[in-house]
């Protein structure tokens, strides 16, 4: 885990945030994800939309883990930054270990974005009340995955 001590806080509107959550951020976490999401969207591949993504997230156990989008000239196959970092928690902490505490998405255009669909889903199978912070209008939103896909698919 890489702790950024002397990174700037981040500006955060946090009306979207449910109290009743399990688990709070701090600022310093909130800072430490949105810092590493701006690293590992450098290293994104987008030479179709141009539009790079990158995602921080951090698990139940304490590990955070990164990725990117990955594009593809066939474009669904294109993968997002949020589903590529929770593959690779997966990969690490194994698929009935591994549980989302918070992800943080940036992009490079400092425009909002919040994640897509298929994120939204994949972010609820991991962690329903797991902290989700992303690009807003006038700074970073946070809100919980449950929230984000209130009536998501479930067994």
């Amino acid at each position: 885990m890489c702790f950024f001590p002397s990174m700037p806080t981040p500006d955060f509107n946090n009306s979207l945030m449910n109290n009743s959550s399990s688990f709070q951020l701090t600022v310093t976490q909130k800072t430490q994800l949105i810092a590493l999401a701006k690293d590992t969207m450098l290293k994104a591949y987008a030479p179709y939309s141009q539009f790079r993504v990158g995602a921080a997230i951090l698990t139940e156990q304490g590990n955070i883990f990164t990725g990117c989008n990955v594009e593809n000239v066939s474009y669904g196959l294109t993968i997002c930054a949020e589903r590529n970092a929770i593959a690779g928690a997966v990969a690490s902490e194994g698929g009935n270990e591994f549980k989302l505490k918070a992800i943080a998405i940036v992009n490079d255009r400092g425009i909002p974005c919040s994640p897509c669909g298929a994120c939204r889903q994949v972010i609820l199978e991991f962690g329903k009340d797991a902290v989700v912070i992303f690009q807003g209008e006038n700074s970073y939103q946070s809100t919980t995955a449950t929230q984000l896909l209130p009536t998501g698919f479930s067994f």
